[in-house]
């Protein structure tokens, strides 16, 4: 008896697997025999998936770009013109005494005018004025940055130094432009929400439409006592086919607007000095995109099919 109910059960197990690979490629095979219709119902997933990944990817590229994100962090200390050496080591030695300090850089008068005479609008007034004099009237700088939490405390120190002459800290400029941030993000979040929604009703309204034209056939395997599972099954992977094909399209849709803006924006960084570029999703992310719309497709699919089967049961006599 143990061996024939394991016997039992080992083919009840190899049925329903192989049941589960009929299903995958038959539904392949079904969605790529109605090319228009599937194309229809893949780039209108794609959009609705490409827009709140792209406004998120916007997000995290301003963000990067908004000081990197340490520099938002960073307290300015200029320091008075003339201050030697020894003073200026004096006072950074004292700053990294502080327990909410984590880094101090020093950029002496030198760096400063080193800096200045790169820049050709800059370069000839130095040169009018003389290097000398220009490096008098140039004060020692030092950036702080500061550890997380109230960096109040560090600035009214800062301040009270006899050696400072001006603290620079912009801190509603920064607390703004998190607000900025924090809203934006909440926008794309239920932007994806919204999306996603529509994606579901593309892909139930696409399974129905087959379901119904299937109806006759769906309704002799009911009559032979297929299970629901069973019939719903092929279903499932159909949307799960849906929604992978339009993961990868709104990936594309992502990678050649990032190549179309890559150039202008790579123009636009070098006339402020600056060497940022467009970040691209990383494998995981691309992974995860493409695991997360196939799983979006099967839930639509799983939604829509559970209901329409109940609908379409034939009554017995």
């Amino acid at each position: 008896m143990n061996e024939r109910s394991t016997a039992t059960h080992s083919s009840r197990i190899g049925a329903w697997l192989a049941h589960h690979g009929f299903s995958l490629t038959a539904s392949l095979g079904r969605m790529l025999r109605t090319p228009w219709a599937s194309c229809l119902t893949i780039a209108v997933m794609a959009l609705a998936l490409a827009l709140p990944l792209g406004l998120w990817l916007v997000l995290q590229n301003v963000a990067t770009l908004s000081g990197q994100v340490d520099a938002s962090h960073r307290v300015t200390l200029y320091l008075k013109p003339g201050t030697d050496v020894a003073q200026t080591q004096a006072v950074v030695h004292s700053l990294q005494q502080r327990a909410d300090v984590a880094k101090v850089v020093t950029i002496s008068p030198e760096q400063t005018l080193a800096d200045m005479q790169k820049r050709e609008d800059l370069a000839a007034a130095i040169d009018i004025l003389g290097a000398d004099a220009a490096r008098a009237a140039l004060p020692p700088v030092l950036q702080v940055t500061p550890r997380t939490g109230n960096i109040s405390a560090l600035i009214t120190t800062a301040q009270a130094l006899p050696e400072t002459d001006r603290v620079q800290f912009d801190a509603q400029w920064r607390g703004r432009l998190q607000a900025w941030l924090a809203f934006a993000l909440r926008t794309v979040q239920v932007l994806a929400v919204l999306l996603g929604l529509g994606a579901l009703l593309v892909v139930g309204n696409t399974v129905r439409l087959d379901i119904q034209s299937r109806r006759e056939e769906i309704g002799v395997l009911q009559l032979l006592g297929a299970s629901d599972g069973f019939v719903r099954r092929p279903f499932l992977y159909l949307g799960a086919w849906y929604g992978l094909a339009a993961g990868g399209l709104a990936l594309a849709i992502l990678t050649a607007a990032q190549w179309a803006l890559r150039q202008p924006l790579a123009d636009l960084a070098s006339r402020y000095g600056s060497r940022f570029a467009l970040q691209g999703l990383d494998p995981l992310a691309i992974a995860a995109v493409l695991v997360g719309a196939s799983l979006l497709g099967w839930l639509g699919a799983g939604l829509v099919t559970g209901h329409q089967l109940r609908q379409n049961r034939p009554r017995r006599a």
